[in-house]
């Protein structure tokens, strides 16, 4: 009796637990736990290691065999103390600043994911509800590592390393950081799929916010530390072809983590992404050979890495939103508009940006962000279709290189003048004709 009666308890306690549950309002049943994909989850945590692979050693390498043996060093040194300080940064206040929204600000972000807090397994819906937002995180701070290394190729053979690092870390704070929340904050002030932005610009992965702001960044300082000793009168050419090469394969394989990667999930819009990045790059490359050899009479191994480094700048912002075709016309742009400019412009204006870094980044970013305005295609990404229909894609796009510009090359000028005067930009003289080196570092790249 006494075990049926708590049967019969049991069951009316069950059922008053059903009802209960049924009568949950909506917003309860939308606060279920987030569910991680596994395989969404493994390709970003794939694609987040061919990023960081991009630079180390990837863009390392590449800037390295370009500069001359007595620097290879301070190069190698610079990506590594870059890759160190940018990740404390992010930890610190970086992310929160680029992808946090408490300051309700389109500019910036906010104090909530500060020391990433709150930064865990489980998903951030805001950005992607398959992935941990931890993983997102460390997947965003790669691109964050690599930005400002690309500034290092403008200044290369001429910086001092206390220089470089002190410029680093206030360029993120009021370059980087800044601009991430703008292009792809959840309220950013210049991202399109956000409801609250003012500028309806798209950029899938980074041309504004990588290749724009760093090239533009880096012509600025260029100009301000001057050309190097023996600039236009003393051969400045690159040590090792072959160091070049395979830092460019490098920089290759990773930016299909880089383009096909911020799809955020294995899908069908991170296939597109690797595709047209394999277009573009490949089609760059070619173009940029057989201009030489038409034009200069030889294909040179400097002039395919710079076509494929070309073609991959410039299809980024534009990875995910045209067809094959356009990525294969973005390919014949990338190299045709960045060749003049590191060929023909440069020697005009005479300044000395040692390893094209605007050339290639600065005149690819924002070639990049004009073609994908021109190009984007609703056939090749149907979540463009609003913005396609109702025309001036490409205004918007302009819009947002303006802004971008004005903020790299403002920031950058303010940065510059501080680290002036608080540590010098360059060494002297004599140390830049011995080598960074064995004076920045005690060290030689090659033992004779």
């Amino acid at each position: 009796m006494k075990s049926r009666s708590a049967k019969t308890l049991r069951t009316i306690l069950a059922a008053a637990a059903g009802v209960s549950l049924f009568s949950l309002p909506a917003w309860a049943e939308e606060a279920a736990p987030l569910t991680v994909d596994s395989g969404n989850n493994a390709w970003l945590m794939t694609s987040t290691a061919l990023v960081l692979f991009m630079t180390l050693p990837g863009l390392a390498l590449f800037y390295g065999g370009l500069v001359r043996s007595k620097n290879v060093l301070s190069v190698l040194a610079q990506c590594l103390g870059i890759a160190g300080l940018v990740t404390l940064l992010w930890w610190g206040v970086g992310y929160s600043l680029a992808f946090g929204s408490s300051f309700g600000s389109g500019l910036v972000g906010g104090t909530e994911f500060m020391t990433l807090k709150g930064v865990a397994g489980v998903p951030n819906p805001t950005y992607s509800a398959t992935i941990p937002h931890a993983t997102f995180s460390m997947f965003q701070l790669m691109f964050a590592i690599i930005t400002p290394a690309l500034i290092v190729g403008a200044v290369a053979e001429r910086m001092k390393f206390s220089a470089v690092m002190l410029f680093v870390g206030l360029w993120m704070l009021i370059v980087y950081f800044p601009m991430a929340h703008m292009v792809w904050g959840s309220n950013g002030f210049m991202n399109g799929w956000s409801a609250d932005s003012t500028i309806k610009a798209i950029d899938f992965a980074g041309g504004t916010v990588v290749h724009m702001a760093s090239g533009w960044s880096a012509l600025v300082l260029c100009l301000m530390i001057g050309p190097r000793v023996g600039f236009g009168k003393e051969k400045l050419a690159p040590h090792s072809m072959v160091l070049c090469m395979v830092g460019t394969g490098m920089l290759w394989v990773g930016w299909y983590g880089f383009n096909a990667g911020s799809a955020l999930a294995a899908d069908g819009l991170a296939s597109l992404a690797f595709m047209n990045t394999t277009l573009a790059a490949a089609t760059a490359a070619f173009v940029w050979g057989m201009l030489e050899k038409m034009l200069r009479g030889h294909a040179s191994i400097l002039g395919f890495c710079s076509g494929v480094v070309g073609g991959l700048v410039v299809i980024t912002p534009a990875a995910a939103f045209v067809s094959t075709s356009g990525a294969v016309i973005i390919g014949v742009f990338a190299a045709v508009v960045p060749y003049f400019a590191v060929t023909w412009l440069k020697a005009k204006l005479k300044y000395d940006d040692a390893l094209d870094a605007f050339g290639v980044h600065g005149v690819g970013g924002t070639l990049g962000a004009l073609l994908t305005g021109i190009l984007a295609s609703k056939e090749a990404n149907p979540a463009l279709t609003d913005m396609v229909d109702r025309g001036g894609l490409w205004l918007e796009q302009v819009k947002a290189m303006g802004v971008t510009i004005v903020v790299a090359v403002v920031g950058t000028l303010l940065i510059g003048l501080l680290v002036k005067a608080i540590v010098g930009l360059r060494p002297t003289s004599e140390v830049e004709r011995q080598g960074l080196d064995i004076s920045e570092h005690g060290e030689e790249g090659y033992m004779l």
